[in-house]
């Protein structure tokens, strides 16, 4: 079983920036994947970025360029840093673990992009 608690969300003005973490429980190195979704009111959860045990990273279209996925392995501790933020990135941020073949995710933190 696996733990994961974002944090790091809140309002921002467009332009801003922000940086969420993930906390998991266990060692991250253990962990075949880390990911950032999100879900925006009235959507469907979708896939921000990915990052894999081997370093390979992925990024949806949308936010190439303005979102870099990292992680520190010694804090167990995944990152979402966003940068040149616009309103329509306003949704919940969630963060998931891919363990082996089971998905574990995080409760989500708000992120609202607003002047």
């Amino acid at each position: 079983q696996v733990q994961l608690v974002e944090s790091g969300g809140g309002l921002v003005q467009p332009g801003g920036s922000l940086r969420l973490s993930c906390v998991a429980s266990r060692r991250i190195l253990s962990f075949d994947a880390m990911n950032w979704y999100r879900q925006a009111p009235g959507k469907q959860r979708e896939l921000v970025a990915s990052l894999t045990l081997g370093g390979r990273t992925n990024y949806a279209d949308y936010v190439k360029g303005r979102l870099t996925i990292s992680r520190d392995n010694a804090k167990n501790t995944a990152y979402l840093q966003m940068n040149s933020l616009k309103t329509e990135d306003t949704a919940v941020y969630y963060c998931k673990a891919d363990v082996r073949r089971s998905d574990y995710w995080g409760q989500g933190t708000q992120v609202t992009v607003s002047s």
